[in-house]
C-alpha cells in the first residue's frame, strides 16, 4: 500500500488496515510541509516529528512512538482484523493556520521482510541464493496466511448470510400466519355481525 494524504499540524489522521494474525507490518513515511511563499510542499519538514500509534482490533495499543519527519515503523499483529494506524505531528503551534498543511507519504508492506541488497552483494553466491530462498519461503507463508484469513472471513460472511436468510424465512412465515389469522378473524367477525343483524 503506497499513498499520500494531507493533514493539518497537530491534527490526527488514521488509516485502517485489514491484517491477518501473526503478520509483520513495516511502514515507511515522509512528511512535507506546505510553503506559503513557494506555494508548494517542501521536500522535508525539519524539526517536525510524528507520533505513530497502532491499535489492534481489540483496542490494544501495539505501537506508540515519536519519530522524525521521515522514518520507518514496524509491528506484528497478534489478532486478525482491522488495525488502526494513526499519525499526528508534534507541532508546538497553538493556532493551525492555512499554511501549516502537511503532506504525508506512506508506504506500508504487510508480511514482508525487506532484503538488504548491500548485505547480499557482500556475501558469496551460495549465501545469496539461501537468503533469497528464505525470503521466498517467508512470502509463501504470508500468502498462505492471507488465504487462510480470507477463507475465515468468507466463512463468517457465509454464516451471517445463512442466518439472515433463515431469519427472513421465519419472519415471512410469521407474517403469513398473522395475515391468515387476521383474515379468519375478520371473516368470523363479519359472519357474527350479519347473523346478529339477521342479514343471513
Amino acid at each position: 500500500l503506497a499513498l499520500y494524504f494531507h493533514t493539518g499540524e497537530r491534527e490526527e489522521k488514521c488509516i485502517i488496515e485489514d491484517i491477518p494474525s501473526d503478520t509483520l507490518v513495516v511502514g515507511n513515511y515522509k512528511v512535507q510541509r506546505w510553503d506559503i511563499h513557494k506555494h508548494d510542499f517542501l521536500e522535508s519538514a525539519p524539526g517536525l516529528g510524528m507520533f505513530v500509534t497502532v491499535t489492534s482490533p481489540s483496542g490494544e495499543v501495539l505501537l506508540s512512538k515519536l519519530y522524525g519527519p521521515q522514518g520507518t515503523f514496524s509491528f506484528t499483529s497478534y489478532l486478525s482484523g482491522e488495525h488502526i494506524i494513526c499519525f499526528q505531528s508534534n507541532s508546538t503551534r497553538f493556532v493551525v493556520i492555512a499554511g501549516s498543511k502537511l503532506r504525508i507519504h506512506l508506504d506500508i508492506r504487510v508480511g514482508e521482510h525487506f532484503l538488504d541488497e548491500s548485505a547480499i552483494q557482500a556475501k558469496d553466491k551460495v549465501n545469496e541464493v539461501n537468503v533469497r530462498l528464505e525470503h521466498l519461503i517467508e512470502q509463501i507463508h504470508h500468502v498462505t496466511k492471507e488465504q487462510d484469513y480470507e477463507r475465515e472471513r468468507e466463512e463468517k460472511f457465509r454464516k451471517t448470510s445463512e442466518e439472515t436468510n433463515s431469519n427472513i424465512l421465519w419472519w415471512a412465515i410469521v407474517q403469513t400466519l398473522i395475515l391468515i389469522s387476521v383474515g379468519i378473524w375478520q371473516i368470523k367477525s363479519l359472519r357474527d355481525f350479519f347473523i346478529s343483524k339477521k342479514l343471513v
